[in-house]
């Protein structure tokens, strides 16, 4: 089978080998690829990988050979599910293999803005104390996590992590999510140190709120001038998930005004953000250029569960299916 990778530098700039995906077919690999060029490139494709670059419907209709996509990622909106579907192609994806590495991403951007190790680095490396009087100094007020409450705006697999972590650090845990207390049953331990609270609450009482949800129409700028108004003065919004989740130029404002303490951002609407993107120059405000996910571990579990994927449907029993849309819904 002919195996066409429309854009793997992001996965993999060289520090892994993709020997597990190209012992099973013919591989031809791109670095990038520019949505005119999809077509061209993916021609004689049996088999299509993507992270980011997009297949329309227009696009897999002039893909005649195409019988299975893998999205090398876990998000799968790039991808046209129902011209996928009409088509009989089969469309797969990599859950869960970022869990560990996004749930640490979450605390370095909680700990530099509660810490500011980077900012004191730099003070240092620039000669501050080295020209100060005294043993120590710090800019601004360092806080401690113990104690503090830190709000989960969706509780799948990373919001648990992240809520686990939490809870190391003598956090109380408040969650809101779609489903309910239901998904906590049968939780043992973890469901008695989660309160499940609706979203203005955890808004209101929370003094950290980290964003672990899907973008959906209904969460789409979920945080916004409104929701942004419940929050304590004191908090900090972590957003590791969807940078559609973010109404971003009332996030900037409030950043501006000092309605909350902070902001830690690893994604962004647009991206890469244009250079008068209103974050970029709004104060307390860290972002990080969508890395949560790529961790080396995190990178090597997205390969081989690629090539596990490419090898199961070569053996007629497909795995990690992504369902198609029913009609009318939104993927």
């Amino acid at each position: 089978m002919t195996i066409v990778i429309l854009d793997g530098f992001t996965a993999n700039p060289g520090d892994l080998s993709w020997a597990e995906i190209e012992a099973l077919g013919v591989c031809v690999r791109f670095d990038r690829t520019a949505a005119d060029e999809v077509v061209a490139r993916a021609a004689e494709a049996e088999i299509l990988l993507t992270n980011k670059t997009p297949l329309t419907a227009e696009t897999i209709a002039a893909l005649p050979q195409l019988k299975l996509i893998s999205v090398l990622a876990t998000g799968v909106n790039v991808v046209d599910l129902e011209a996928a579907q009409a088509r009989g192609i089969v469309v797969c994806n990599v859950p869960a293999y970022s869990t560990s590495g996004v749930a640490q991403a979450m605390f370095s951007l909680l700990l530099e803005l509660t810490n500011r190790t980077g900012h004191h680095d730099r003070t240092v490396h620039a000669g501050r104390w080295s020209a100060g009087p005294d043993f120590c100094y710090w800019d601004g007020t360092l806080e401690e996590l113990a104690g503090l409450s830190l709000g989960l705006v969706g509780y799948g697999q990373i919001g648990a992590a992240v809520g686990r972590i939490g809870r190391a650090f003598g956090m109380r845990l408040l969650v809101n999510r779609r489903r309910g207390n239901e998904v906590l049953a049968g939780d043992g331990n973890e469901a008695e140190a989660v309160e499940v609270v609706d979203l203005e609450r955890l808004l209101r009482e929370s003094d950290v709120v980290t964003l672990h949800c899907p973008l959906t129409p209904q969460t789409h700028e979920l945080i916004n001038a409104a929701t942004l108004a419940l929050m304590k003065s004191t908090a900090y919004l972590i957003n590791t998930s969807r940078g559609g989740l973010v109404n971003e130029a009332d996030l900037a404002a409030a950043l501006h005004a000092g309605r909350i303490a902070g902001a830690g951002l690893d994604v962004l609407s647009v991206e890469p953000p244009p250079p008068d993107h209103p974050l970029l120059s709004a104060p307390r405000c860290v972002i990080t250029p969508h890395i949560a996910w790529a961790t080396r571990s995190s990178r090597r579990r997205l390969l081989a569960i690629t090539a596990a994927n490419i090898a199961a449907f070569r053996a007629g029993s497909p795995q990690n299916l992504v369902p198609a849309p029913r009609r009318g819904a939104s993927q």
